[in-house]
């Protein structure tokens, strides 16, 4: 392949398109074009606007990122900013963050960016990212999925490991299919090399199972003679128009029963 081929606005409107699994006819009915115009847009017959180009960018539900990418492309400039959690512009969300963190405590919370790096964590994080053995797992970049499978993380503290590495790697993969991020890719990949239980099939058979994740599925941690049931939600920023914002994403813990609440608050408490 020519290392200096650049595909057109076109093309990557029609892999987008072909992503969500639409035809040419579905997505000019969604956006309330002509087939017959898409078509030429996507063979390079017709340059699409700028504004023509966001418009079937928010209509595939293309990320931020990838509509910049869709801009310039097409010849036009970026409109999405990308700004550090640091900048000013983004004090009031960075104010936000910090304050469902804390305001969660004594149970875990973190922010996390589109590659599951860890952004921002409470306190009551600490006592469980301690449990890792291996160093380099906590080293930052944090990646919190890695961390959660290795074999030097967690998990070996993680009761009901199956499920749990099912449940992650089912949210992965529904993220792949939605950003058709390379990085996330070579992150699976990475993942399914890790030791995975073995699990029974409904069938009685031994395989390893990887099902679509159940509508709640905790995660139980073995800590001595105790057990810590948490269940998780995601919490994302509305209508973001900076890029990091978009990518980014809370995750907080809740106890799923009176123990692991007794158990968290003691924590918190030294």
């Amino acid at each position: 392949m020519n290392e200096h081929y650049r595909p057109t606005v076109g093309h990557l409107i029609r892999d987008w398109r072909q992503l969500r699994r639409l035809s040419q006819l579905d997505l000019a009915l969604e956006a309330e074009i002509s087939q017959k115009h898409l078509s030429f847009i996507e063979s390079g017959r017709s340059q699409p606007s700028r504004d023509m180009v966001l418009h079937l960018a928010e209509n595939l539900g293309v990320p931020l990122r990838e509509r910049n990418a869709l801009l310039l492309a097409a010849g036009y400039a970026p409109v999405y900013l990308e700004r550090s959690l640091e900048d000013p512009g983004l004090q009031a969300a960075k104010t936000a963050i910090d304050l469902v963190l804390r305001g969660h405590e004594p149970y875990p919370a973190i922010a996390v960016d589109r590659h599951w790096t860890l952004l921002a964590a409470n306190a009551a994080v600490a006592p469980l990212m301690g449990l890792a053995a291996e160093a380099e797992l906590l080293r930052p970049p944090v990646n919190v999925l890695r961390l959660s499978l290795a074999p030097g993380g967690l998990a070996p503290f993680i009761a009901n490991l199956g499920e749990w590495r099912s449940h992650l790697l089912a949210r992965l993969r529904q993220q792949i299919r939605a950003t058709a991020d390379p990085v996330l890719a070579d992150l699976l990949a990475e993942l399914l090399t890790y030791p995975a239980p073995v699990l029974p099939t409904r069938k009685g058979h031994a395989a390893e199972i990887e099902p679509e994740a159940a509508i709640v599925v905790p995660m139980q941690l073995r800590l001595g003679d105790r057990i810590l049931s948490l269940i998780s939600t995601t919490t994302v920023f509305g209508t973001p128009v900076d890029i990091t914002l978009s990518e980014l994403a809370l995750e907080t813990f809740f106890p799923a029963d009176a123990q692991t609440a007794d158990a968290l608050r003691a924590m918190a408490s030294g």
